[in-house]
């Protein structure tokens, strides 16, 4: 049974002595998955009123973003997912067309599920015909209600840790398989099959899947916090964790995976800094460049003091802080190697990180590093 591309324009009126029966679809909304092909009857079929028939020589009408199923007594016969008009020829072998849009190993499936076709077989008794919406399908969301572990690693400041976050977003599905769809899923459904009929499972299973994925993504040493910028990332993992429930055994695929806020616990993120800003301090000269910008501070607060500057307090602090940007910036570091220098730079970076220096803060002494060895 297979299907043979008919020339434009033969389900028309003017050319309907050309078809008998024409299977259409229309216009398949992103909530549905599947749905029964409709048909129109001209004077040239032989089985009115018999629903599930198909006469030899009907036309099969393809759009654009879907998969024709024929079905034969509850086995997939033949498909079709390349856009077109197609006559139905019950003496030829099943047509198999693809469009470059169906999961690669298709025929496989079908070869394993599918009816074999035989001459001269039996003759039909249940023929029905299923259109299914290969189309990206947005619009899934998905929210952790509980924290979920989310590992943190960061060899520059020797952590690795677990830290709980919530993460709430969107992502989006395509049907790859029709055929593991059809025979695993929806059946012969009567009329549509919607996606909402599948929702409460699949938020459940993915949920269960995002624990792992998010591991792979740290294994990558990417902060949790840098994740909307790494959502192929994540849609990759996601797959990953979900192909045997959803790739092999639905036919359903994660197209993307987007991050709209991700939110690691307040305590946790209290002891990430904590534990940057110690390893960031444990370099004696950006250390001496903390405490005298602290002490700088100090100053400014003296000085800013309700009951009138201590002159001879400010001088001290200031004398104090002068001292120890001397001995960070003095003519010791002139004599650093690039090696060293990069190793202060990279340590600045922890303390931005950490929240201890702002973006102008670490431009200004990232500069004076650079022009000390110069």
């Amino acid at each position: 049974m297979g299907l043979i591309h008919a020339a434009i324009g033969a389900a028309t009126g003017v050319l309907s002595d050309q078809w008998k029966e024409y299977f259409y679809c229309d216009s398949l909304s992103a909530d549905v998955l599947a749905a029964k092909g409709q048909k129109r009857t001209s004077l040239k079929s032989s089985n009115y009123g018999t629903d599930n028939i198909i006469t030899n020589g009907s036309v099969i009408s393809v759009a654009d973003g879907q998969c024709v199923l024929i079905v034969d007594n509850g086995k997939v016969v033949d498909y079709c997912a390349e856009p077109g008009d197609y006559k139905y020829d019950a003496s030829t072998e099943p047509s198999l067309f693809d469009g470059g849009k169906l999961a690669d190993n298709i025929k496989k499936v079908f070869e394993n599920m599918g009816k074999r076709f035989t001459f001269g077989g039996e003759a039909p008794k249940d023929q029905r015909i299923y259109y299914f919406n290969t189309k990206e399908l947005p619009g899934s969301k998905y929210g952790t209600a509980n924290p979920v572990p989310f590992r943190v690693v960061d060899p520059r400041a020797n952590i690795d840790i677990d830290v709980s976050v919530k993460c709430f977003g969107e992502y989006s599905i395509r049907l790859t398989n029709p055929i593991l769809f059809y025979t695993n899923v929806c059946g012969n459904v009567a009329n549509v099959y919607r996606k909402a009929e599948l929702d409460a499972q699949m938020k459940s299973e993915f949920l269960t899947a995002l624990q792992p994925a998010f591991a792979q993504i740290s294994a990558r040493q990417i902060r949790y916090s840098e994740l909307p910028a790494h959502t192929q990332e994540l849609a990759d993992a996601m797959n990953e964790q979900l192909s045997s429930k959803w790739r092999d055994l639905r036919g359903i695929e994660i197209v993307s995976c987007g991050v709209n806020s991700i939110v690691a616990d307040e305590k946790d993120e209290d002891m990430l800094k904590s534990l940057q800003r110690a390893a960031a301090l444990k370099d004696p000269e950006l250390g001496k460049g903390y405490l005298a910008g602290q002490f700088g501070q100090a100053a400014v607060d003296a000085a800013n003091n309700e009951n009138g500057s201590d002159v001879l307090g400010v001088g001290i602090v200031n004398g104090v802080a002068g001292g120890v940007a001397g001995g960070i910036y003095g003519g010791a570091a002139a004599g650093d190697d690039t090696a060293a220098f990069k190793a202060k730079v990279e340590k600045l970076a922890m303390m931005k990180e950490a929240g201890l220096l702002t973006e102008e803060e670490f431009a200004a002494m990232k500069k004076e590093l650079l022009a000390s060895i110069l």
